[in-house]
């Protein structure tokens, strides 16, 4: 019998009305706004009305370093929040929206996979709630009123050469990565070189996701430095009138997006960072809030732990003020396999070396992540051609460094695949103390958050870094940004800046091609190696294949 591919199993998914999962958690049917009969965002009233409750305990799923043959964190993410509602634990997950630029790229769908889906998949994956279309008119909003304020006399004597704020689209398209904005004449403003970032890069993206309300969205917006005059000294969005406008387009957009897994659990999907370019986190409202509605959250971080987890315990964590209880490490025999040399062609083999080989790379990110003081399990998302001998030597590895390792098998059994991960993440809770604690303190020179950061995650020898950008740190410290975090930049494919670099390098160089702050979200961006903030579609983009079908149904998304 053929196996059913996610988008079968997602349309033939047993729906409940989101106002009945809504009840789930103790959402009156008069706070949801319906999107449809499948999904609603939770109204700002409610949200305020649980401050005082008290907090379930927070669960964070990473992964190893992602490789062509998929690790499947967000599909083990949703496969342990079914798990624990299957113990009779009273669970949520949180999860990330997702960007049409990876869906018609190269990435395809971010809703979990197999029986351990969210659903409604195809409008998750493509407009949804209209959350990234908000960001991005905000963002672009802010872009015209600066260029505005130019051509009408520019009475904050912007210096148009250092404009830092750009411009962001959600989709992939390198063209406009660098371009000159204004040509044709003066009516049409005065020249000046700017360009464009992806939406999921935006610092009003990073905002929306770490702020607590709408007051301290307007008030983050505000913060944003969008500017210089030729003294050098900052204009803000404040100056130039935007913030209030700004926060009008994304009122609706900050209320967290409730949908369902395909056991008709809750789930909380809002906000879209990527890992590798941005903070890479579910948005704060969302978590803070399924956390008093529910005993048990489970949630996500992009890409590998190097980059997702790092940025969420140090970023996340510490400007939302919690901690999480405990840390999924999720792994594939396959994966490890590619670390270890194999080719994506030749996995399907048994080869229990590679698996050995590769489990450094494993082994690293095990190593960083109890540097925060919190439980680790290693889940070995389970493929069917994954042997005995091959599984055994993962969980050898894992036992080896101080850590279980749970075979899951979520994606064709959904939670009974999961339950014995539930139940050792409910045991690690309950009898290990989580002793959070950040990488580096506040009060630590930026560069060398930095190098912290490049040392003790990376395993890097040097951070390379010229005078020019020494010195622009140097001045954000003298101008009271010196205590914000660091949110760096750079390949998810390696712990160095080369993607190429699989298992567990060190000695290596990090080299910082740019600096950008980003005063209202609140972190420091370090742009390292070669990775972009507007990726470029890849040589045969999904788009190619993706069309409506003679039954109007959405083909090649998935």
């Amino acid at each position: 019998m053929a196996v059913k591919t996610d988008i079968e199993i997602a349309r033939e998914a047993n729906k409940q009305p989101i106002l009945d999962v809504g009840s789930k958690l103790g959402i009156p049917a008069a706070e949801l706004i319906p999107y449809g009969h499948d999904k609603a965002k939770v109204s700002a009233d409610f949200i305020n009305s649980t401050k005082d409750k008290p907090d379930g305990k927070l669960i964070l799923v990473t992964a190893i370093n992602p490789t062509p043959a998929g690790e499947g964190k967000t599909t083990t993410t949703v496969g342990l929040g079914d798990g624990l509602n299957a113990i009779g634990k009273k669970a949520m997950i949180c999860i990330r929206e997702a960007s049409l630029g990876p869906c018609f790229g190269m990435k395809g769908g971010a809703a979990g996979g197999g029986y351990a889906q969210v659903v409604p998949m195809e409008e998750m994956n493509l407009h949804f709630t209209g959350d990234f279309h908000a960001i991005t008119s905000a963002h672009n909003l802010l872009s015209a009123m600066i260029d505005n304020h130019i051509y009408w006399g520019n009475a904050l004597e912007i210096d148009s050469r250092r404009v830092v704020w750009r411009r962001v689209l959600d989709m992939n398209d390198r063209a406009l990565r660098q371009i000159t904005a204004s040509l044709g004449g003066a009516t049409n403003g005065f020249p000046r070189e700017t360009g464009f970032d992806i939406t999921v890069a935006s610092e009003v993206m990073a905002i929306l996701c770490l702020a607590n309300n709408l007051d301290d969205l307007q008030k983050r917006l505000g913060d944003i430095i969008v500017a210089y005059r030729r003294d050098k000294s900052p204009i803000y969005c404040r100056d130039i009138n935007a913030d209030g406008a700004m926060t009008v387009l994304l009122k609706d957009a900050i209320q967290p997006n409730l949908v369902q897994t395909l056991e008709n659990n809750p789930a909380f999907v809002h906000g879209g960072p990527f890992a590798n370019i941005a903070h890479g986190c579910n948005s704060v409202m969302a978590t803070k809030t399924a956390l008093k509605l529910t005993d048990y959250v489970v949630t996500e971080a992009g890409f590998g732990a190097d980059l997702g987890a790092e940025k969420f315990l140090d970023i996340k964590c510490r400007k939302a003020g919690i901690a999480p209880s405990a840390i999924v490490l999720v792994a594939t025999i396959r994966a490890m396999k590619m670390n270890g040399g194999v080719l994506k062609e030749d996995l399907d083999g048994e080869n229990v070396e590679a698996v050995k080989a590769g489990c450094a790379n494993l082994g690293r990110h095990i190593e960083n992540l109890k540097l925060y003081g919190v439980p680790v399990v290693v889940a070995i998302n389970h493929f069917t051609l994954d042997t005995d001998k091959e599984i055994e030597a993962a969980q050898s590895f894992a036992q080896s460094q101080g850590v279980d390792a749970i075979v899951c098998k979520h994606w064709a059994n959904g939670s009974d695949g999961t339950k014995d991960l539930a139940n050792k993440v409910v045991d690690m809770i309950d009898n290990e103390t989580a002793n959070f604690e950040t990488l580096y303190p506040d009060a630590m020179p930026l560069m060398e958050k930095i190098e912290t950061i490049a040392k003790k995650i990376y395993r890097a020898e040097e951070v390379i870094a010229d005078a020019a950008i020494k010195d622009q740190l140097k001045a954000w410290e003298e101008a009271g940004y010196g205590n914000l975090p660091i949110c760096i930049a750079k390949t998810q494919y390696s712990f160095s800046t080369d993607p190429n670099l699989r298992g567990a390098p060190d000695g290596h160089s990090i080299p910082i091609r740019e600096v950008r702050l980003s005063a209202g979200a609140g972190f420091i961006v370090a742009i390292c190696g070669s990775i972009m903030t507007m990726p470029g579609l890849p040589r045969a983009p999904a788009a190619e294949v993706i069309k409506l079908n003679e039954a109007g149904q959405i083909e090649g998304l998935f």
